[in-house]
């Protein structure tokens, strides 16, 4: 892994793309986000009422504002500053959320024991100092306290993964390769950019270990895929039957 291959290197990379990436958002993210992040991530938190809850890598604060709606109290941190200052902007202002520029491999502004559920959407694949992200949302949670973190899935976001295509470019096929090399990844996205944003690779093992470590017991883990009434409104979602994107996992803090 690169030394330049840091927090701060990831963040100015986000910085960096966050308008052009977030152009495009509706009140529910991206269409990956709408079609296959959201309903696991929704189902696992259920009601959120009356709640005090941390969006832990909030980016333009999609997630903030639909738990807000639905009567959480909110608090949201990004270790991107550009992106607070967009989700600043995109927020109404009888809408109330606390905006942070933060990592979440620190949250000492937060006390210990002082959020009821910690959800951290598509983050900590992008932070080098995951399993310090894992202890701080365990640190900051209530006893009893529920956390849920998306990543992409380790078993098919692997360094060079994606698609075989015949000379039609149909897809063939999703290939894999390289799992156990856990490494830094410049990714070639957004496409055409010079920086792409880091991805930082790690077996499906690491993650449950340091889950684990930091205390937490697991309680639910969903491979989401697109429902029908998502297949018929973006057709193009078919071929997410045949391999999986993302991961999504539920844990509790005894």
């Amino acid at each position: 892994m690169s030394d330049e291959w840091t927090a701060e290197e990831s963040a100015r990379r986000w910085d960096s793309h966050a308008a052009g990436l977030t152009s495009r958002y509706t009140a529910q993210g991206d269409v990956h986000r709408e079609v296959l992040l959201n309903p696991a991530l929704l189902a696992l938190l259920g009601a959120v009422g009356g709640k005090r809850m941390l969006d832990a890598g909030c980016g333009e604060g999609y997630l903030s504002r639909m738990l807000a709606r639905a009567g959480a109290s909110v608090v949201a941190v990004d270790y991107s500053r550009k992106m607070i200052e967009i989700a600043g902007v995109k927020t109404p202002a009888d809408l109330v959320i606390d905006y942070r520029h933060a990592n979440c491999e620190d949250l000492a502004f937060l006390d210990d024991g002082s959020v009821d559920v910690v959800v951290s959407n598509m983050v900590l694949q992008d932070l080098p100092a995951y399993e310090a992200a894992i202890n701080e949302a365990y640190r900051v949670l209530v006893p009893g306290g529920v956390f849920i973190f998306s990543i992409l899935h380790p078993c098919f976001s692997t360094p060079g993964s994606g698609w075989v295509k015949n000379d039609d470019g149909r897809n063939l096929h999703w290939s894999v390769d390289g799992y156990f090399d856990e490494a830094a990844i410049d990714l070639e996205w957004p496409r055409g950019a010079q920086d792409g944003i880091l991805y930082f690779h790690r077996t499906l093992t690491s993650y449950f270990e340091a889950v684990r470590r930091a205390g937490f017991a697991v309680d639910a883990l969903v491979e989401p895929k697109p429902s029908e009434e998502m297949l018929a409104k973006y057709p193009e979602f078919g071929d997410d039957l045949r391999m999986c994107h993302f991961m999504v996992l539920k844990a509790i803090k005894p």
